[in-house]
């Protein structure tokens, strides 16, 4: 189940220039930005908890993504 609301992705992709943006296509995206946000916070808690913390911090989260890349 998607938890992303479809509207903001739906401007996402409005955005990025599309002027028609269907349904299925918004899910779709949603669930891959939630697959890959999920992955970033996992690999974020990786750099917390290593750091002897269990609070997960922007800086965490900024890392995590650029280690991702």
């Amino acid at each position: 189940m998607v938890e992303l609301p479809t509207a903001p992705v739906i401007r996402i992709i409005r955005k990025s220039g599309a002027t028609r943006v269907s349904g299925d296509a918004a899910e779709a995206l949603s669930s891959i930005m939630e697959e890959y946000a999920g992955t970033v916070a996992r690999e974020a808690l990786k750099l917390a908890t290593h750091a002897g913390r269990k609070t997960v911090t922007k800086e965490d989260i900024t890392m995590a993504a650029e280690i991702l890349k």
